[in-house]
């Protein structure tokens, strides 16, 4: 039972040396199998898609140690399999397992796998290396419009690449049309012309124009929310950033030495 919650603690935990390590360790699998993916679309030598389907399975099954092992440790195992972190994880593993019966159209689920990077980024970090809480919700911003636009553009590409290859020829295509139509600039250079991609279009659109405003207007409140503090260091607890007139720490309540005083940048 100890080494069940241990082993829980460590899958959640993004600041301990051994949970950055483990955060670390299935972020770059989850990159590299993007990455996989992305280098998949272009035209490359039968020896080289081979060998890298060959790491990408290798891949798939450390996620499914990973995904077993959490289930293992879940207190409450049919919670957990029907939790958003669990069913984005079946999302990537049940495909290849059901490819086997020649359902190809499960392999547009591939793309939701960089969505598993949101477990890792909680609180006031990312990832566990970027601790400061204005830096951290930037990157959080950064991140959540990067997976965004790259989920589109991996559904738009598996979608209108069969028949429309000609507009939709590699990954590259995909994100381009993504950006400009999530963007709502619209070139109208590249169209799909399947309803599964008009429909998905509609969605970019729609998750544009409710996304990225509400993206930037939080960054602008926190950037104003900062310039109305002081970098003013707690010489108990270390915290930096409190109110203009603040006299106490706002975290362990000691007095605050106002000499050391200075303006909060918006990168602090």
């Amino acid at each position: 039972m100890l080494l069940r919650t241990k082993i829980a603690f460590y899958l959640e935990d993004i600041e301990t040396p051994i949970g950055k390590a483990i955060a670390s360790i299935v972020t770059i699998l989850i990159l590299l199998s993007s990455a996989i993916f992305v280098v998949e679309t272009y035209p490359i030598p039968d020896y080289v898609r081979v060998n890298l389907d060959t790491i990408d399975f290798c891949i798939l099954l450390l996620f499914v140690y990973e995904y077993l092992v959490r289930l293992w440790c879940a207190p409450d195992r049919i919670k957990y399999i029907f939790s958003p972190y669990s069913l984005i994880d079946l999302l990537i593993i049940v495909p290849y397992f059901l490819g086997v019966a020649n359902v190809s159209f499960l392999r547009i689920f591939r793309w939701f796998r960089i969505l598993r990077l949101i477990r890792f980024i909680k609180g006031k970090t990312f990832f566990g290396i970027i601790n400061d809480e204005d830096n951290a919700i930037f990157a959080r911003i950064l991140f959540t419009l990067f997976a965004i636009i790259f989920v589109y553009s991996g559904l738009i590409y598996q979608v209108e690449h069969p028949d429309n290859s000609q507009n939709f020829n590699t990954f590259l295509d995909a994100f381009y049309f993504s950006v400009v139509t999530m963007t709502t600039v619209g070139f109208g250079d590249l169209t799909p012309i399947s309803e599964i991609g008009r429909l998905l279009t509609v969605l970019m659109i729609l998750t544009g124009i409710a996304l990225i405003p509400w993206q930037l207007g939080d960054l602008i409140r926190r950037l104003v929310k900062t310039s109305d503090r002081v970098k003013t260091n707690c010489l108990v607890c270390g915290l930096s950033s409190h109110d203009a007139d603040a006299q106490f720490c706002k975290i362990c309540g000691s007095k605050l030495e106002k000499s050391v005083n200075m303006p909060l940048s918006p990168g602090d």
